[in-house]
C-alpha cells in the first residue's frame, strides 16, 4: 500500500538518517567515488601515520573504481547539458539570478578544468613505482610491515606535513574529476522535491510510469531502528523496511507497523 503527500514533514525537532539508492549503473559509481574523496580527504587532515596509510589505501580504491575510460566525456557531457537546461531560467519570476549565475560560474569552471583532464582517474599512479609496490603488498595480510616495506616505513617516519606534500601531489591530478563528480551529484541531489509518505506495515511502493529517475533519497527519524532495503525498475519502486537483529542483521526481520518517512526521486 502507498501513501503519499506533497508536503515535507514540518518537524523542526527531528534528527534525520539519509538513505540514498542508485536507480542505474553510472550514478553508482559516482556516488563510490563520492564516499571515496571524502574518505581520502578525512584521512588526509589527520596527523598519524595510521591515518595516511589509509588515505594511501583510499586512493588505490579509487584508482579501481575510478577506471572507466568515459568517465570525463560523461561529466562533461552532463555539465553542457545542465549549463543549457539551467540558462533557460534567466529571467524567470521566482528564480534567484545570484544563484543561478553562481551556479552557471561553477559549471563553466569545473568543465574548464575537465577539458585539460586527460588520461583514466588515477592513470598517473600507475606510473608510480613506489605506491605501485605498497598497494602489491596491501592485498596481503599484515604485508606492508616495516621489514617488508622499509622504504615506505621510511616515507611513514617522514613529518605529518612532509607525507600531506606527497600524498597531495599524487592526488591533485585527480582533483578536477573529483570536483565535476561532487558538483553533478550535488545538482542531481537539488532536483525533485521531498514529499511525505507513509510505508503501510512496512512496505512502500510507488509506479514510476516510465519516467527515468536516477537517485531516491529516503529520510528516516533517526531515533526509529529501522533500515530500507530498495528495489526499483522504470515501472516501479519498492521500499521495505526491516529491523535489526541483535547483531545488527536485518534480512527476514520485517518491520510490521507503518512507518512515516521523506522520499525524493531525483533525475538529471
Amino acid at each position: 500500500m502507498t501513501s503519499v503527500e506533497t508536503n515535507p514533514i514540518s518537524s523542526a525537532s527531528v534528527e534525520w538518517t539519509t538513505y540514498e539508492f542508485p536507480l542505474n549503473e553510472r550514478i553508482r559509481t559516482l556516488l563510490r567515488l563520492e564516499g571515496l574523496f571524502k574518505k581520502f580527504e578525512f584521512f588526509f587532515s589527520q596527523d598519524h601515520e595510521l591515518d595516511h596509510h589509509a588515505a594511501l589505501l583510499t586512493l588505490f580504491e579509487i584508482i579501481e573504481v575510478g577506471s572507466r575510460a568515459d568517465l570525463k566525456s560523461d561529466l562533461i557531457q552532463e555539465l553542457d547539458r545542465q549549463k543549457q537546461t539551467l540558462s533557460q531560467y534567466h529571467d524567470h519570476p521566482g528564480v534567484d539570478e545570484e544563484v543561478l549565475n553562481k551556479t552557471l560560474a561553477e559549471i563553466d569552471r569545473v568543465s574548464s578544468s575537465l577539458t585539460v583532464f586527460s588520461g583514466r582517474l588515477g592513470h598517473h599512479l600507475r606510473d608510480n613505482e613506489f605506491l605501485m609496490i605498497i598497494r602489491s603488498r596491501c592485498s596481503i595480510p599484515g604485508g606492508v610491515c616495516e621489514f617488508d616495506l622499509p622504504s615506505y616505513h621510511r616515507w611513514q617516519s617522514k613529518s605529518a606535513a612532509q607525507r600531506r606534500i606527497d600524498m597531495d601531489e599524487w592526488f591533485s591530478p585527480m582533483q578536477s574529476l573529483a570536483q565535476g563528480i561532487l558538483l553533478v551529484l550535488s545538482i542531481l541531489r537539488d532536483s525533485g522535491e521531498h514529499t511525505n509518505a507513509t510505508a503501510h506495515e512496512g512496505n512502500f511502493t510507488q509506479q514510476l510510469s516510465g519516467k527515468a529517475f536516477h537517485l531516491l533519497r529516503v529520510k528516516l527519524p533517526k531515533d526509529l531502528d529501522v533500515v530500507p532495503e530498495f528495489s526499483a525498475n522504470k515501472h516501479m519502486l519498492w521500499v521495505r523496511f526491516n529491523m535489526p537483529d541483535k547483531n545488527g542483521v536485518c534480512k527476514n526481520n520485517p518491520y510490521l507497523q507503518d512507518i512515516p518517512f521523506q522520499l525524493k526521486l531525483c533525475h538529471l
